[in-house]
């Protein structure tokens, strides 16, 4: 245990030792414990589950698991693994908070099928806000590969077919829905309505935001989409989320509606997503996330013509490292002064 008005922190993902400086000089009433022995190399930014061939000796996971078994708070989920937040959870009775990696850390909880005894000692906290640019710029990119025929553009030059002449939409006549008004969704909204598109949100909230014409309630989904050109979703995976974008909202778009998902997976029902690109309804889908990942080998997706698939990556970015740090020593410095964390997770929806 950490003197009074400190807080042992231990690093359980990998993370540089510049970092490892930095969140100290943030926030210097920390105890970091961090031992790169026990831990995988990254392989690039963002990489928080390290070299996959990476393996522990017996010994040596004995360590990690007795090293954090004395946090007070965690730097990442335990090799970001449900089950090893589980065990940890059961035999640390002093930890109090865990920052997890991704911005749908809850997931990850929700995973670890924590105790209702756990779930109310533990705090855990996310890393939402800090992929919000980079997911927003790719939804953007989506948006607007859909309106400038980019699946028609690669057919064609794989042809080398000079074909005639056709007409692009402007973004600035583009009609964009946003499903998801939270960080990732907010960001999008900004950008496209910068370019001139004109934007609606779907959220539980009435709330306002500049650029963001109208609010409509998830269940008014279904009859608001006709009205759109493009669907943007950006939620978070949850029990409520779970097949939102269903067949019934699928056969309500508009003929060639280009659909853009850089939330998780799991909201969109992909099978009915197949249905609705082979009947036309829509014209371009371009994905980050998936139900399952990775995508299997089997899925129609792969090989649709007007499907783009990204693995994964959207949200990746050089800075994302540093901003999670950041982020970390900010609410660790609030957890210390007893003030609300930021992004904390609700732990009855996990998001």
């Amino acid at each position: 245990m950490s003197a009074p008005g400190r807080l042992r922190v231990v690093v359980a993902t990998p993370l540089s030792a510049e970092l490892i400086d930095r969140i100290q000089q943030l926030e210097p009433r920390l105890d970091l414990v961090h031992d790169p022995s026990l831990l995988p190399v990254s392989r690039f930014p963002g990489d928080h589950t390290g070299d996959p061939s990476y393996r522990r000796t017996p010994a040596q996971q004995l360590a990690f698991e007795q090293l954090v078994d004395t946090a007070e708070a965690l730097y990442g989920v335990p090799d970001e693994d449900p089950a090893q937040l589980r065990r940890t959870a059961a035999a640390n009775p002093a930890l109090r908070w865990v920052q997890t990696m991704p911005a749908g850390g809850g997931g990850q909880v929700k995973a670890a099928e924590l105790s209702g005894e756990e779930l109310a000692r533990i705090a855990f906290s996310t890393s939402a806000g800090v992929h919000a640019e980079p997911l927003a710029e790719f939804a953007v990119f989506g948006v607007l590969a859909g309106a400038k025929s980019l699946p028609r553009l690669l057919q064609q030059q794989a042809a080398a077919e000079w074909s005639e002449r056709w007409v692009m939409p402007l973004i600035s006549e583009q009609r964009v829905l946003v499903v998801g008004l939270g960080n990732i969704g907010r960001a999008t909204a900004t950008k496209l309505a910068a370019l001139g598109a004109t934007v609606a949100g779907v959220s539980r909230r009435a709330v306002e935001l500049p650029g963001v014409d109208r609010i409509i309630p998830p269940a008014e989904l279904t009859e608001a989409v006709a009205d759109f050109d493009a669907v943007v979703v950006t939620l978070p995976g949850t029990a409520e989320t779970e097949s939102l974008i269903d067949a019934r909202v699928f056969s309500a778009l508009s003929p060639g509606t280009t659909v853009v998902n850089v939330g998780r997976g799991t909201v969109i029902d992909e099978p009915a997503l197949v249905d609705a690109l082979e009947s036309g309804r829509v014209g371009f889908a371009v994905l980050d996330v998936f139900a399952a990942e990775p995508l299997a080998a089997s899925s129609p997706l792969w090989r649709h013509p007007r499907v783009l698939v990204s693995p994964h990556t959207a949200g990746l970015n050089p800075a994302e490292d540093r901003l999670i740090a950041e982020l970390f020593a900010d609410n660790a410095g609030r957890l210390l002064d007893g003030r609300e964390l930021i992004n904390r997770v609700n732990t009855v929806e996990f998001y």
